[in-house]
């Protein structure tokens, strides 16, 4: 018999132990049959590895874990939310619910910039509990500043005690119809960034940009059809509010948030 067929019948040779049961061959037996058993699962927990570690996300200040976003954590330990914190490698992440965020549901549907950088100032319209704001007081971190306006006393007093540990945020009680009620707290902003259920709101968008987005800023609009027109198609609804936009912006973005955000869709402008 040639060596080879000897080793082959080897390798066809049923293993036993004492007790008649199969086993696993043992190092020796496999340096002589030269086999790997074992190595291919080995060899892929690298990747394995590298797929589930933190990696930075394509838009700025932001974090991926597979297919989760997550942003860092400004105050570690902190779940306002009861959300999902992850350590990796010293450094402690909070998770981004898309069907809670708009923000986080415009990035899962392939937004690759938001304009929120560290150190921006933020100019946040219907910021009602707070849970998206929480995560851009995350993204533009202790140098950064967010101005949270909302007119519903109830979400209000839960942004004022969010906003009692983080530092970088300031609550104002105030309606984004009517911007002459704060316009003398706030200062210019990198961007704003508004989701509210009002018909015009659009225009309420266009105000506010007009009158605190600097230059080159960006804007953020989340659009609900629903409360514009419940008679009309949300998609007619989005492309008429897109037209409005783009006479007095640059459109650099345009996302439908189904079906993690149901009728909705989000608007990034340029100024």
């Amino acid at each position: 018999m040639s060596p080879n067929a000897r080793i082959g019948a080897r390798r066809g040779e049923r293993r036993t132990n004492g007790r008649g049961q199969a086993r696993r061959p043992n190092k020796d037996e496999q340096k002589k049959e030269g086999g790997n058993f074992g190595r291919t699962e080995q060899s892929r927990l690298p990747e394995q590895q590298k797929e589930w570690s933190m990696q930075p996300h394509h838009v700025f200040e932001l974090y991926q874990k597979g297919r989760h976003l997550f942003t860092k954590n400004l105050l570690p330990g902190k779940a306002p939310f009861a959300e999902q914190l992850v350590r990796d490698k010293g450094e402690e992440y909070r998770q981004m619910d898309p069907r809670r965020s708009k923000l986080s549901a415009l990035v899962h549907k392939g937004c690759t910039n938001v304009g929120i950088r560290t150190g921006n100032i933020v100019l946040y319209l219907g910021v009602s509990h707070g849970y998206t704001a929480s995560f851009v007081s995350d993204m533009i971190g202790p140098d950064g500043l967010l101005f949270g306006i909302d007119p519903a006393p109830r979400v209000m007093r839960d942004f004022v005690f969010l906003a009692e540990e983080r530092k970088n945020m300031a609550p104002m009680l105030a309606d984004a119809n009517h911007p002459e009620e704060y316009i003398s707290r706030v200062c210019l902003a990198d961007v704003v960034y508004q989701d509210i259920a009002q018909r015009n709101q659009a225009e309420i968008f266009i105000k506010n940009c007009q009158l605190f987005l600097k230059k080159d800023g960006y804007g953020l609009l989340a659009v609900k059809a629903r409360s514009i027109d419940v008679t009309k198609r949300p998609k007619v609804l989005f492309e008429d509010v897109r037209r409005q936009l783009e006479k007095v912006f640059t459109v650099i973005d345009f996302r439908i948030l189904e079906p993690e955000q149901r009728d909705h869709c989000m608007i990034v402008v340029k100024k």
